[in-house]
């Protein structure tokens, strides 16, 4: 049988094709938004949205695929089992997991204004009761992020008791691993990494968590709350 040698283009088309395949057997990959990266403009403009999730996830996601590889971590580990054994792992792993849970779950709870819904009478119930009204809730969430020092989160969590509490992780930990000060299921967070932030305020992180409300999804954060209490 004789075999023809590529031409350029068929060499053009497999170099073309070879990211999808890789990206196809990765254990790990970056989500998509569900929106453009302008979508939530001029509350967090474009190029950080861009740079946030293709650039910075991204990093956490190829970080983890490569200790795939070098058998740092299994073949089928997931992310959750990465997060809740967090302090079994190298510190780099526990950034990487962490960083990818936080994000991945940040994209999901933000989203247009037009698409924000209104949190449900359940959830809004429960954060009167705890903190006596939306407004005063914003407020100690706010400052909560304020005053988490450097980079971290700030979160609201269920606690296994079922009670809302408002808490802060530094870096990219967060409430689900094993060594976090304050355990929980997280319903919403903000990220106050300056990266999340800066091209638009600079070091006004306090202007940032004061607009981010306005691009809360508030049905996704609600029916995580629901979620939760039925865990």
């Amino acid at each position: 049988m004789n075999f023809m040698p590529a031409t350029g283009a068929a060499i053009a088309v497999l170099a073309l094709s070879m990211p999808a395949m890789a990206q196809e057997s990765a254990a790990f990959s970056l989500p998509e938004l569900g929106y453009d990266y302008d979508a939530l403009e001029p509350v967090i403009d474009a190029q950080t949205m861009e740079l946030h999730h293709s650039k910075h996830h991204q990093s956490f996601v190829d970080n983890l695929n490569n200790a795939v590889e070098d058998g740092t971590i299994p073949a089928d580990a997931n992310v959750e089992d990465l997060v809740a054994s967090a302090s079994e792992y190298p510190t780099g792993i526990r950034n990487s997991a962490g960083g990818h849970w936080n994000h991945t779950f940040f994209w999901q709870i933000i989203g247009p204004v037009e698409e924000a819904g209104e949190p449900s009478d359940d959830f809004a119930a429960a954060i009167d009761a705890v903190y006596g009204s939306m407004d005063e809730f914003k407020a100690a969430f706010e400052e909560a992020g304020a005053g988490r020092f450097g980079s971290g989160w700030v979160w609201l969590v269920v606690t296994d008791a079922g009670e809302l509490e408002i808490t802060t992780t530094p870096n990219q930990d967060n409430p689900l691993m094993d060594l976090a000060e304050v355990q929980g299921t997280p319903v919403l967070g903000n990220d106050v990494w300056e990266h999340a932030y800066y091209l638009t305020y600079n070091n006004r992180r306090a202007e940032y968590l004061s607009n981010w409300w306005d691009v809360v999804n508030w049905d996704e954060v609600s029916d995580r709350y629901a979620q939760a209490l039925a865990e």
